[in-house]
Protein backbone atom coordinates (compact mmCIF):
# COMPACT_ATOMS: atom_id res chain seq x y z
CA UNK A 1 0.00 0.00 0.00
CA UNK A 2 1.35 3.45 -0.87
CA UNK A 3 2.33 5.97 1.79
CA UNK A 4 -0.50 8.26 0.72
CA UNK A 5 -3.08 5.51 1.11
CA UNK A 6 -1.79 4.59 4.54
CA UNK A 7 -1.80 8.19 5.75
CA UNK A 8 -5.28 8.77 4.41
CA UNK A 9 -6.32 5.71 6.40
CA UNK A 10 -4.89 7.34 9.53
CA UNK A 11 -6.83 10.52 8.89
CA UNK A 12 -10.02 8.57 8.27
CA UNK A 13 -9.56 6.40 11.35
CA UNK A 14 -8.78 9.38 13.56
CA UNK A 15 -11.77 11.32 12.24
CA UNK A 16 -14.03 8.32 12.83
CA UNK A 17 -12.72 7.95 16.39
CA UNK A 18 -13.41 11.62 17.14
CA UNK A 19 -16.91 11.35 15.64
CA UNK A 20 -17.64 8.17 17.60
CA UNK A 21 -16.42 9.76 20.83
CA UNK A 22 -18.50 12.85 20.13
CA UNK A 23 -21.67 10.80 19.63
CA UNK A 24 -21.36 8.76 22.86
CA UNK A 25 -22.83 10.69 25.82
CA UNK A 26 -21.39 8.24 28.39
CA UNK A 27 -17.91 7.12 27.35
CA UNK A 28 -16.31 3.92 26.17
CA UNK A 29 -15.56 1.91 29.29
CA UNK A 30 -16.72 -1.60 30.07
CA UNK A 31 -19.03 -2.43 33.00
CA UNK A 32 -17.40 -2.81 36.40
CA UNK A 33 -17.89 -6.01 38.38
CA UNK A 34 -17.24 -4.13 41.61
CA UNK A 35 -19.72 -1.36 40.83
CA UNK A 36 -22.43 -3.65 39.50
CA UNK A 37 -22.19 -5.85 42.60
CA UNK A 38 -22.58 -2.78 44.83
CA UNK A 39 -25.76 -1.83 42.99
CA UNK A 40 -27.07 -5.41 43.35
CA UNK A 41 -26.48 -5.23 47.09
CA UNK A 42 -27.86 -1.77 47.78
CA UNK A 43 -30.63 -1.39 45.20
CA UNK A 44 -32.96 -4.40 44.99
CA UNK A 45 -35.69 -1.92 43.94
CA UNK A 46 -33.86 -1.07 40.70
CA UNK A 47 -35.29 -2.85 37.63
CA UNK A 48 -32.98 -5.31 35.89
CA UNK A 49 -31.54 -7.23 38.82
CA UNK A 50 -31.72 -10.68 37.11
CA UNK A 51 -29.36 -9.41 34.40
CA UNK A 52 -26.92 -8.16 37.02
CA UNK A 53 -27.03 -11.38 39.03
CA UNK A 54 -26.39 -13.41 35.87
CA UNK A 55 -23.39 -11.17 35.12
CA UNK A 56 -22.11 -11.67 38.66
CA UNK A 57 -22.21 -15.44 38.25
CA UNK A 58 -20.68 -15.54 34.78
CA UNK A 59 -17.76 -13.28 35.73
CA UNK A 60 -16.42 -15.53 38.49
CA UNK A 61 -13.00 -16.90 37.56
CA UNK A 62 -12.09 -20.60 37.74
CA UNK A 63 -10.18 -19.97 40.98
CA UNK A 64 -13.32 -18.48 42.59
CA UNK A 65 -12.20 -14.85 42.49
CA UNK A 66 -13.58 -11.90 40.55
CA UNK A 67 -11.87 -9.01 38.79
CA UNK A 68 -8.99 -8.36 36.43
CA UNK A 69 -5.25 -8.23 36.96
CA UNK A 70 -2.98 -10.04 39.44
CA UNK A 71 -4.13 -11.29 42.83
CA UNK A 72 -3.83 -8.01 44.79
CA UNK A 73 -6.23 -6.34 42.35
CA UNK A 74 -8.79 -9.12 42.82
CA UNK A 75 -9.29 -8.50 46.53
CA UNK A 76 -11.82 -5.65 46.26
CA UNK A 77 -13.97 -7.01 43.38
CA UNK A 78 -14.09 -10.43 45.04
CA UNK A 79 -15.22 -8.90 48.33
CA UNK A 80 -17.85 -6.90 46.45
CA UNK A 81 -19.16 -9.95 44.58
CA UNK A 82 -19.28 -12.20 47.65
CA UNK A 83 -21.12 -9.56 49.66
CA UNK A 84 -23.61 -8.98 46.84
CA UNK A 85 -24.27 -12.70 46.42
CA UNK A 86 -24.90 -13.05 50.16
CA UNK A 87 -27.26 -10.06 50.08
CA UNK A 88 -29.29 -11.63 47.26
CA UNK A 89 -29.40 -14.99 49.04
CA UNK A 90 -30.69 -13.41 52.23
CA UNK A 91 -33.42 -11.59 50.28
CA UNK A 92 -34.69 -14.93 48.95
CA UNK A 93 -35.76 -13.36 45.66
CA UNK A 94 -34.19 -15.73 43.12
CA UNK A 95 -35.20 -19.06 41.58
CA UNK A 96 -34.05 -22.34 43.13
CA UNK A 97 -31.38 -22.79 40.46
CA UNK A 98 -29.96 -19.27 40.85
CA UNK A 99 -30.07 -19.65 44.62
CA UNK A 100 -27.94 -22.82 44.44
CA UNK A 101 -25.51 -21.16 42.02
CA UNK A 102 -25.15 -18.13 44.27
CA UNK A 103 -24.40 -20.33 47.29
CA UNK A 104 -21.73 -22.18 45.31
CA UNK A 105 -20.28 -18.86 44.14
CA UNK A 106 -20.11 -17.62 47.74
CA UNK A 107 -18.27 -20.77 48.87
CA UNK A 108 -15.78 -20.48 46.02
CA UNK A 109 -15.40 -16.73 46.55
CA UNK A 110 -14.67 -17.10 50.27
CA UNK A 111 -12.12 -19.79 49.48
CA UNK A 112 -10.49 -17.48 46.93
CA UNK A 113 -10.30 -14.70 49.53
CA UNK A 114 -8.59 -17.03 51.97
CA UNK A 115 -6.07 -17.93 49.26
CA UNK A 116 -5.15 -14.31 48.50
CA UNK A 117 -1.95 -12.88 50.00
CA UNK A 118 -2.38 -11.93 53.64
CA UNK A 119 -0.42 -8.71 53.16
CA UNK A 120 0.38 -6.21 50.43
CA UNK A 121 1.68 -4.30 48.74
CA UNK A 122 -1.87 -3.48 47.70
CA UNK A 123 -2.63 -1.31 44.69
CA UNK A 124 -3.24 2.39 45.28
CA UNK A 125 -6.82 2.33 44.03
CA UNK A 126 -9.47 4.84 45.05
CA UNK A 127 -10.32 4.69 48.78
CA UNK A 128 -9.31 1.03 49.10
CA UNK A 129 -8.43 1.70 52.74
CA UNK A 130 -12.13 2.41 53.34
CA UNK A 131 -13.82 0.06 50.87
CA UNK A 132 -11.96 -3.14 51.82
CA UNK A 133 -12.68 -3.14 55.57
CA UNK A 134 -16.23 -1.89 54.97
CA UNK A 135 -17.02 -4.85 52.71
CA UNK A 136 -15.39 -7.32 55.08
CA UNK A 137 -17.62 -6.04 57.88
CA UNK A 138 -20.70 -6.45 55.66
CA UNK A 139 -19.71 -10.03 54.78
CA UNK A 140 -19.30 -10.91 58.45
CA UNK A 141 -22.74 -9.48 59.19
CA UNK A 142 -24.26 -11.64 56.43
CA UNK A 143 -22.46 -14.75 57.65
CA UNK A 144 -23.67 -14.20 61.22
CA UNK A 145 -27.28 -13.60 60.15
CA UNK A 146 -27.26 -16.55 57.74
CA UNK A 147 -26.19 -18.78 60.60
CA UNK A 148 -29.39 -17.77 62.44
CA UNK A 149 -31.88 -17.74 59.53
CA UNK A 150 -31.96 -20.66 57.13
CA UNK A 151 -32.09 -19.77 53.43
CA UNK A 152 -34.98 -21.59 51.73
CA UNK A 153 -34.00 -24.21 49.20
CA UNK A 154 -30.46 -24.74 50.42
CA UNK A 155 -31.05 -27.48 52.97
CA UNK A 156 -29.25 -25.89 55.88
CA UNK A 157 -26.36 -24.44 53.84
CA UNK A 158 -24.14 -22.06 55.76
CA UNK A 159 -21.33 -19.93 54.30
CA UNK A 160 -17.83 -20.52 55.56
CA UNK A 161 -16.04 -18.09 57.85
CA UNK A 162 -15.79 -14.51 56.65
CA UNK A 163 -12.46 -13.10 55.43
CA UNK A 164 -9.94 -11.56 57.78
CA UNK A 165 -8.72 -8.00 57.24
CA UNK A 166 -5.43 -8.24 55.30
CA UNK A 167 -2.36 -6.56 56.71
CA UNK A 168 -2.14 -3.06 55.34
CA UNK A 169 -5.80 -2.36 56.07
CA UNK A 170 -7.51 -1.42 59.34
CA UNK A 171 -11.04 -2.55 60.19
CA UNK A 172 -11.58 0.69 62.11
CA UNK A 173 -10.88 3.01 59.17
CA UNK A 174 -14.45 3.47 57.83
CA UNK A 175 -15.80 4.32 61.27
CA UNK A 176 -12.83 6.60 61.98
CA UNK A 177 -13.33 8.52 58.71
CA UNK A 178 -17.06 8.84 59.41
CA UNK A 179 -16.36 10.10 62.93
CA UNK A 180 -14.04 12.79 61.57
CA UNK A 181 -16.72 13.85 59.10
CA UNK A 182 -19.30 13.98 61.88
CA UNK A 183 -16.97 16.14 63.99
CA UNK A 184 -16.49 18.50 61.05
CA UNK A 185 -20.22 18.54 60.36
CA UNK A 186 -19.88 17.71 56.66
CA UNK A 187 -18.86 15.02 54.19
CA UNK A 188 -15.99 16.13 51.93
CA UNK A 189 -16.75 16.06 48.21
CA UNK A 190 -13.74 13.79 47.70
CA UNK A 191 -15.65 11.02 49.54
CA UNK A 192 -18.74 11.24 47.32
CA UNK A 193 -17.31 8.95 44.62
CA UNK A 194 -16.68 6.19 47.19
CA UNK A 195 -19.58 7.03 49.49
CA UNK A 196 -20.62 3.37 49.76
CA UNK A 197 -17.56 2.76 51.96
CA UNK A 198 -18.73 5.10 54.72
CA UNK A 199 -22.50 5.08 54.15
CA UNK A 200 -23.32 2.76 57.05
CA UNK A 201 -21.17 4.68 59.51
CA UNK A 202 -22.39 8.24 58.95
CA UNK A 203 -25.16 10.02 60.83
CA UNK A 204 -28.25 10.60 58.71
CA UNK A 205 -27.63 14.35 58.61
CA UNK A 206 -24.39 13.90 56.64
CA UNK A 207 -25.85 11.83 53.81
CA UNK A 208 -25.59 14.09 50.75
CA UNK A 209 -28.73 15.40 49.11
CA UNK A 210 -29.10 16.13 45.43
CA UNK A 211 -30.18 14.64 42.16
CA UNK A 212 -28.23 12.62 39.63
CA UNK A 213 -25.33 10.31 40.30
CA UNK A 214 -23.51 10.95 43.56
CA UNK A 215 -19.85 11.48 42.82
CA UNK A 216 -20.43 10.12 39.27
CA UNK A 217 -20.69 6.65 40.85
CA UNK A 218 -23.61 4.21 40.53
CA UNK A 219 -22.45 2.40 43.69
CA UNK A 220 -22.36 5.62 45.70
CA UNK A 221 -25.76 6.63 44.34
CA UNK A 222 -27.36 3.30 45.26
CA UNK A 223 -25.78 3.44 48.72
CA UNK A 224 -27.11 6.95 49.30
CA UNK A 225 -30.63 5.80 48.47
CA UNK A 226 -30.29 2.71 50.68
CA UNK A 227 -29.18 4.67 53.74
CA UNK A 228 -31.13 7.88 53.26
CA UNK A 229 -34.85 8.58 53.43
CA UNK A 230 -37.18 6.60 51.13
CA UNK A 231 -37.89 9.73 49.09
CA UNK A 232 -34.41 9.47 47.54
CA UNK A 233 -35.14 6.06 46.00
CA UNK A 234 -37.18 7.50 43.14
CA UNK A 235 -34.39 9.96 42.36
CA UNK A 236 -31.84 7.15 42.41
CA UNK A 237 -33.90 5.12 39.94
CA UNK A 238 -34.10 8.16 37.68
CA UNK A 239 -30.31 8.60 37.86
CA UNK A 240 -29.35 4.94 37.52
CA UNK A 241 -31.71 3.73 34.81
CA UNK A 242 -30.11 5.70 31.93
CA UNK A 243 -26.69 4.34 32.90
CA UNK A 244 -28.08 0.81 33.05
CA UNK A 245 -29.57 1.24 29.56
CA UNK A 246 -26.20 2.36 28.19
CA UNK A 247 -24.41 -0.64 29.74
CA UNK A 248 -27.07 -3.33 29.14
CA UNK A 249 -28.25 -3.38 32.74
CA UNK A 250 -24.77 -3.12 34.27
CA UNK A 251 -22.69 -0.22 35.62
CA UNK A 252 -19.24 1.33 35.16
CA UNK A 253 -17.31 2.91 38.03
CA UNK A 254 -17.83 6.45 36.73
CA UNK A 255 -20.44 7.89 34.41
CA UNK A 256 -20.13 9.80 32.23
CA UNK A 257 -16.39 10.02 31.48
CA UNK A 258 -16.70 12.56 28.66
CA UNK A 259 -14.21 15.11 30.01
CA UNK A 260 -11.40 12.62 30.58
CA UNK A 261 -12.09 10.72 27.38
CA UNK A 262 -12.36 13.72 25.09
CA UNK A 263 -9.30 15.54 26.43
CA UNK A 264 -7.07 12.46 26.29
CA UNK A 265 -8.28 11.51 22.79
CA UNK A 266 -7.71 15.07 21.57
CA UNK A 267 -4.22 15.34 23.05
CA UNK A 268 -3.10 11.99 21.60
CA UNK A 269 -4.30 12.78 18.09
CA UNK A 270 -3.03 16.37 18.17
CA UNK A 271 0.46 15.02 18.78
CA UNK A 272 0.54 13.61 15.22
CA UNK A 273 -1.62 16.28 13.55
CA UNK A 274 -5.36 16.19 13.90
CA UNK A 275 -7.50 15.23 10.95
CA UNK A 276 -8.76 18.49 9.48
CA UNK A 277 -12.33 17.25 9.72
CA UNK A 278 -11.96 16.65 13.47
CA UNK A 279 -10.49 20.03 14.42
CA UNK A 280 -13.83 21.89 14.81
CA UNK A 281 -15.19 19.11 17.03
CA UNK A 282 -12.16 19.13 19.29
CA UNK A 283 -12.22 22.90 19.55
CA UNK A 284 -15.87 22.66 20.56
CA UNK A 285 -15.05 20.00 23.17
CA UNK A 286 -12.32 22.16 24.64
CA UNK A 287 -14.44 25.30 24.72
CA UNK A 288 -17.15 23.35 26.58
CA UNK A 289 -14.70 21.74 29.05
CA UNK A 290 -12.29 24.57 29.91
CA UNK A 291 -13.32 26.34 33.10
CA UNK A 292 -11.51 29.27 34.77
CA UNK A 293 -12.45 27.73 38.15
CA UNK A 294 -10.83 24.37 37.33
CA UNK A 295 -12.01 21.31 35.42
CA UNK A 296 -13.69 18.27 36.98
CA UNK A 297 -13.45 14.84 35.38
CA UNK A 298 -17.17 14.11 35.74
CA UNK A 299 -20.23 15.75 37.31
CA UNK A 300 -20.13 15.46 41.07
CA UNK A 301 -16.36 15.09 41.32
CA UNK A 302 -13.91 17.66 42.64
CA UNK A 303 -12.04 19.88 40.23
CA UNK A 304 -8.58 18.43 39.65
CA UNK A 305 -5.22 19.44 38.25
CA UNK A 306 -5.02 16.53 35.81
CA UNK A 307 -8.17 17.37 33.82
CA UNK A 308 -7.46 21.09 34.18
CA UNK A 309 -3.92 20.71 32.80
CA UNK A 310 -5.14 18.63 29.88
CA UNK A 311 -7.80 21.25 29.06
CA UNK A 312 -5.10 23.94 29.03
CA UNK A 313 -2.82 21.74 26.91
CA UNK A 314 -5.46 20.84 24.33
CA UNK A 315 -6.56 24.47 24.12
CA UNK A 316 -2.99 25.42 23.30
CA UNK A 317 -2.63 22.63 20.74
CA UNK A 318 -5.77 23.67 18.85
CA UNK A 319 -5.20 27.40 19.06
CA UNK A 320 -7.80 28.48 21.61
CA UNK A 321 -7.00 31.62 23.68
CA UNK A 322 -7.15 30.05 27.15
CA UNK A 323 -4.58 30.61 29.89
CA UNK A 324 -3.10 28.24 32.52
CA UNK A 325 -4.57 30.34 35.33
CA UNK A 326 -7.03 27.59 36.46
CA UNK A 327 -3.99 25.51 37.44
CA UNK A 328 -3.02 28.09 40.06
CA UNK A 329 -5.64 26.60 42.40
CA UNK A 330 -3.59 23.41 42.73
CA UNK A 331 -0.04 24.75 42.98
CA UNK A 332 1.64 23.97 46.31
CA UNK A 333 4.95 25.78 45.87
CA UNK A 334 6.93 23.08 44.06
CA UNK A 335 4.36 21.15 42.00
CA UNK A 336 0.62 20.58 41.69
CA UNK A 337 -1.72 18.70 43.99
CA UNK A 338 -4.05 16.66 41.82
CA UNK A 339 -7.00 17.86 43.91
CA UNK A 340 -7.45 19.69 47.17
CA UNK A 341 -7.11 17.31 50.10
CA UNK A 342 -5.54 14.38 48.23
CA UNK A 343 -3.58 11.76 50.18
CA UNK A 344 -1.05 10.75 47.51
CA UNK A 345 0.21 12.92 44.66
CA UNK A 346 0.00 12.20 40.94
CA UNK A 347 3.11 12.23 38.79
CA UNK A 348 1.19 12.17 35.53
CA UNK A 349 -0.97 15.14 36.53
CA UNK A 350 2.24 17.10 37.02
CA UNK A 351 3.69 15.87 33.73
CA UNK A 352 0.52 17.09 32.01
CA UNK A 353 0.87 20.42 33.83
CA UNK A 354 4.46 20.78 32.56
CA UNK A 355 3.29 20.09 29.01
CA UNK A 356 0.46 22.59 29.37
CA UNK A 357 2.71 25.34 30.76
CA UNK A 358 5.46 24.65 28.23
CA UNK A 359 3.09 24.72 25.29
CA UNK A 360 1.48 27.92 26.53
CA UNK A 361 4.87 29.63 26.98
CA UNK A 362 5.86 28.73 23.43
CA UNK A 363 2.87 30.71 22.22
CA UNK A 364 3.07 33.41 24.91
CA UNK A 365 6.72 34.13 25.79
CA UNK A 366 5.56 37.32 27.51
CA UNK A 367 4.23 35.08 30.32
CA UNK A 368 7.73 33.76 31.08
CA UNK A 369 8.06 35.88 34.22
CA UNK A 370 4.90 34.29 35.63
CA UNK A 371 5.16 30.68 34.52
CA UNK A 372 8.88 30.25 33.83
CA UNK A 373 9.98 29.79 37.48
CA UNK A 374 7.01 27.53 38.13
CA UNK A 375 7.92 25.40 35.10
CA UNK A 376 11.50 25.06 36.33
CA UNK A 377 10.37 23.89 39.76
CA UNK A 378 7.94 21.45 38.21
CA UNK A 379 10.65 20.04 35.96
CA UNK A 380 12.96 19.50 38.93
CA UNK A 381 10.18 17.88 40.97
CA UNK A 382 9.38 15.41 38.19
CA UNK A 383 13.03 14.49 37.78
CA UNK A 384 13.22 13.86 41.52
CA UNK A 385 10.33 11.36 41.34
CA UNK A 386 12.06 9.07 38.85
CA UNK A 387 12.93 5.59 40.11
CA UNK A 388 16.59 4.53 40.01
CA UNK A 389 16.02 2.05 37.17
CA UNK A 390 14.55 4.75 34.91
CA UNK A 391 10.72 4.57 35.05
CA UNK A 392 8.14 6.66 36.87
CA UNK A 393 5.11 5.22 38.75
CA UNK A 394 1.68 6.81 39.20
CA UNK A 395 -1.50 6.21 41.15
CA UNK A 396 -3.83 6.42 38.15
CA UNK A 397 -2.37 3.50 36.19
CA UNK A 398 -1.00 0.07 37.02
CA UNK A 399 1.72 0.25 34.36
CA UNK A 400 4.85 2.37 34.73
CA UNK A 401 4.91 2.80 30.94
CA UNK A 402 1.98 5.23 31.15
CA UNK A 403 3.59 7.48 33.75
CA UNK A 404 6.99 7.20 32.08
CA UNK A 405 5.74 8.27 28.65
CA UNK A 406 3.95 11.25 30.20
CA UNK A 407 7.11 12.35 32.03
CA UNK A 408 9.43 11.72 29.09
CA UNK A 409 7.15 13.61 26.70
CA UNK A 410 7.06 16.62 29.03
CA UNK A 411 10.75 16.58 29.95
CA UNK A 412 12.02 15.94 26.42
CA UNK A 413 10.06 18.97 25.18
CA UNK A 414 10.43 21.37 28.07
CA UNK A 415 13.09 20.02 30.43
CA UNK A 416 16.06 21.28 28.41
CA UNK A 417 19.49 19.95 29.33
CA UNK A 418 18.47 19.60 32.98
CA UNK A 419 16.35 16.56 32.07
CA UNK A 420 18.68 14.81 29.62
CA UNK A 421 19.99 12.26 32.13
CA UNK A 422 16.49 11.37 33.29
CA UNK A 423 15.22 11.03 29.72
CA UNK A 424 18.15 8.81 28.71
CA UNK A 425 17.63 6.58 31.75
CA UNK A 426 13.98 6.14 30.83
CA UNK A 427 14.91 5.24 27.26
CA UNK A 428 17.46 2.68 28.43
CA UNK A 429 14.95 1.07 30.78
CA UNK A 430 12.40 0.92 27.98
CA UNK A 431 14.76 -0.81 25.56
CA UNK A 432 15.82 -3.31 28.22
CA UNK A 433 12.24 -4.29 29.14
CA UNK A 434 10.90 -5.07 25.64
CA UNK A 435 9.48 -8.58 25.27
CA UNK A 436 10.73 -11.00 22.62
CA UNK A 437 7.64 -10.47 20.45
CA UNK A 438 8.26 -6.71 20.25
CA UNK A 439 5.68 -5.75 22.87
CA UNK A 440 5.92 -4.20 26.32
CA UNK A 441 3.83 -4.81 29.44
CA UNK A 442 4.13 -5.40 33.16
CA UNK A 443 1.88 -8.49 33.18
CA UNK A 444 2.59 -9.59 29.63
CA UNK A 445 2.68 -7.62 26.41
CA UNK A 446 -0.25 -5.32 25.60
CA UNK A 447 -1.03 -3.05 22.69
CA UNK A 448 -1.60 -0.10 25.04
CA UNK A 449 1.71 -0.40 26.87
CA UNK A 450 3.58 -1.05 23.63
CA UNK A 451 2.20 2.23 22.29
CA UNK A 452 3.47 4.06 25.37
CA UNK A 453 6.90 2.43 25.22
CA UNK A 454 7.28 3.18 21.51
CA UNK A 455 6.38 6.81 22.19
CA UNK A 456 9.08 6.96 24.89
CA UNK A 457 11.70 5.85 22.37
CA UNK A 458 10.36 8.14 19.66
CA UNK A 459 10.79 11.06 22.08
CA UNK A 460 14.30 10.11 23.21
CA UNK A 461 16.55 9.44 20.24
CA UNK A 462 19.81 9.42 22.22
CA UNK A 463 22.93 9.25 20.01
CA UNK A 464 24.55 6.44 21.99
CA UNK A 465 21.48 4.24 21.75
CA UNK A 466 20.08 5.05 18.32
CA UNK A 467 20.73 1.62 16.71
CA UNK A 468 19.13 -0.40 19.51
CA UNK A 469 16.26 2.07 19.83
CA UNK A 470 15.64 1.81 16.10
CA UNK A 471 15.57 -1.99 16.31
CA UNK A 472 13.18 -1.84 19.26
CA UNK A 473 10.90 0.51 17.35
CA UNK A 474 10.93 -1.72 14.27
CA UNK A 475 9.83 -4.67 16.39
CA UNK A 476 7.17 -2.56 18.11
CA UNK A 477 5.82 -1.39 14.75
CA UNK A 478 5.54 -4.98 13.55
CA UNK A 479 3.72 -5.99 16.75
CA UNK A 480 1.28 -3.05 16.62
CA UNK A 481 0.54 -3.47 12.93
CA UNK A 482 -0.17 -7.17 13.42
CA UNK A 483 -2.60 -6.37 16.25
CA UNK A 484 -4.45 -3.69 14.25
CA UNK A 485 -7.90 -4.59 13.00
CA UNK A 486 -8.20 -7.72 15.13
CA UNK A 487 -10.89 -6.43 17.49
CA UNK A 488 -8.35 -6.26 20.32
CA UNK A 489 -9.79 -6.12 23.85
CA UNK A 490 -7.57 -3.85 25.89
CA UNK A 491 -6.78 -5.28 29.34
CA UNK A 492 -7.88 -3.12 32.27
CA UNK A 493 -4.84 -1.24 33.56
CA UNK A 494 -6.26 2.07 34.81
CA UNK A 495 -6.97 2.73 38.48
CA UNK A 496 -10.33 3.80 39.86
CA UNK A 497 -11.85 1.71 42.65
CA UNK A 498 -10.72 -1.29 40.62
CA UNK A 499 -9.04 -1.65 37.21
CA UNK A 500 -10.73 -0.34 34.07
CA UNK A 501 -9.89 0.36 30.42
CA UNK A 502 -10.88 3.67 28.73
CA UNK A 503 -11.06 2.20 25.24
CA UNK A 504 -11.40 5.35 23.12
CA UNK A 505 -8.42 6.99 24.80
CA UNK A 506 -6.32 3.85 24.35
CA UNK A 507 -7.33 3.60 20.69
CA UNK A 508 -6.27 7.22 20.15
CA UNK A 509 -2.85 6.57 21.71
CA UNK A 510 -2.29 3.44 19.62
CA UNK A 511 -3.42 5.11 16.41
CA UNK A 512 -1.19 8.13 17.05
CA UNK A 513 1.88 6.00 17.75
CA UNK A 514 1.33 3.79 14.70
CA UNK A 515 1.17 6.95 12.58
CA UNK A 516 4.36 8.30 14.17
CA UNK A 517 6.16 5.01 13.61
CA UNK A 518 5.14 5.05 9.97
CA UNK A 519 6.04 8.68 9.32
CA UNK A 520 9.50 8.32 10.86
CA UNK A 521 10.31 6.72 7.52
CA UNK A 522 9.73 10.09 5.83
CA UNK A 523 6.20 9.60 4.49
CA UNK A 524 3.89 12.64 4.16
CA UNK A 525 0.66 13.12 6.09
CA UNK A 526 -2.09 14.15 3.67
CA UNK A 527 -5.51 14.75 5.14
CA UNK A 528 -4.31 16.20 8.44
CA UNK A 529 -4.36 19.68 9.91
CA UNK A 530 -1.46 21.37 11.68
CA UNK A 531 -2.59 22.81 14.98
CA UNK A 532 -1.92 26.40 15.98
CA UNK A 533 0.68 25.27 18.51
CA UNK A 534 2.52 23.19 15.94
CA UNK A 535 2.60 26.08 13.48
CA UNK A 536 3.90 28.40 16.18
CA UNK A 537 6.53 26.00 17.49
CA UNK A 538 7.72 25.16 14.00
Amino acid sequence: MSGTAVSTTYAEQAARLVAKTDQDPWGSVRPSLYETARVISAAPWLPGEPRRVAYLLQEQAPDGSWGEGPEPYRLLPTLSAVEAALAVLRRGSTSAEITRRLATAVDRGLAALRALPSAGPWPDTAAAEILVPSLIAKIHDHVALTAEDEIPGLGGWRPGPGPTVPRGYDQATPAYVAKRCASAGSLPVKLHHTFEGVAGYLPQALIPDGQGLLGSSPAATAARAAWASPTLTAGAVEALEPVARRYSGLFPEAAPILVFERLWVAAALARVHLPAAALPTIRRWTADIYDPQGVRGAPGLMVDADDTAMAVLVASLVGLPYTPEPLDLFHNGSHYDCYIGEDTGSITANAHALQALGSYLHRHPEAQHTYGPRTDKLRDWLIGQQQPEGPWPDKWHASPYYATVRCVTALAQYGEDHASTAVEAAAAWTVETQHDDGSWGIWGGTVEETAYAAQILLSTATPTRQPEQARALDRAETYLNAAAGQGHRHPALWHDKTLYAPDAMIEAEVLAVRETLRTRHGVNRPGTAHTEAERTEA
